[in-house]
């Protein structure tokens, strides 16, 4: 009987909120084409913006942030268990450049404006050239004082599950060479099924990591901290 009532709330949701994500991802290409850059971002902006007004209203899940981002460029280390963190980013990290699965900048339109608004494509398996772009276009994020968001478990994972950090992601703390601030998110029991349930999701912010630490210290760190949050 509990899961029923939350259909409605669901369908509401999805119609809202996948409908609107068309309207402004149009949004976005015309004001990437026709308007400045800070309106480009602001209207990117939008989209996690309307998805939390979704959630809040039509689910019920409210949001709760434990902890603070320390001022200048970081790179952010965040659990990820659902899609839901994967768009509310903007909400934690001020403007970030993202590191971003190569099939998602295939979509159109919405590829197009990733790349502008600073998605960092990541190629799984291409090799050392791959790498070296990726790398290139993270530092020219974090030189204009932006920072940088990472899932290093890879790609979505259950609630509960604590799988190893992807290999490249030491590298990639140590080419960049920034203080590495771990974010734990426990989102997957509301949001990570179709069926999304109203209450709370929270992130903790942990202190940063300082830079240069051998692989094995700061991949236990990070490993530790972003599953704080991640018991059944």
């Amino acid at each position: 009987m509990r899961a029923l009532l939350l259909i409605p709330r669901n369908l509401a949701f999805y119609a809202a909120f996948y409908l609107g994500s068309v309207f402004i991802v149009l949004a976005c290409v015309a004001t990437l084409l026709l308007a400045s850059r800070p309106a480009f971002v602001r209207t990117v902006h939008s989209w996690s913006l309307y998805h939390r007004w979704c959630m809040r209203n039509l689910l019920g899940i409210r949001i709760r942030v434990e902890g603070s981002l320390p001022d200048g460029p970081v790179f952010v280390a965040m659990k990820h268990e659902s899609f839901f963190e994967a768009i509310d980013i903007p909400q934690v990290v001020p403007f970030p450049g993202v590191f971003a699965k190569a099939e998602l900048m295939r979509i159109p339109l919405w590829g197009m404006v990733g790349d502008r608004y600073g998605l960092v494509e990541v190629q799984r398996d291409q090799g050392a050239k791959a790498l070296r772009h990726m790398i290139a276009a993270a530092k020219a994020i974090t030189g204009e004082g932006r920072s940088l968001t990472i899932f290093p478990e890879g790609t979505r994972v259950p609630h509960g599950t604590h799988p190893p950090l992807q290999a490249g992601f030491a590298g990639v703390y140590k080419l960049l060479g920034l203080p590495v601030v771990p974010i734990a998110v426990d989102a997957g029991p509301l949001y990570h099924h179709w069926l999304k349930r109203p209450g709370t999701i929270t992130y903790r912010i942990f202190e940063p990591i300082a830079p240069g630490l051998p692989r094995g210290e700061v991949e236990n760190r990070v490993h530790t901290a972003i599953n704080a949050l991640n018991s059944v």
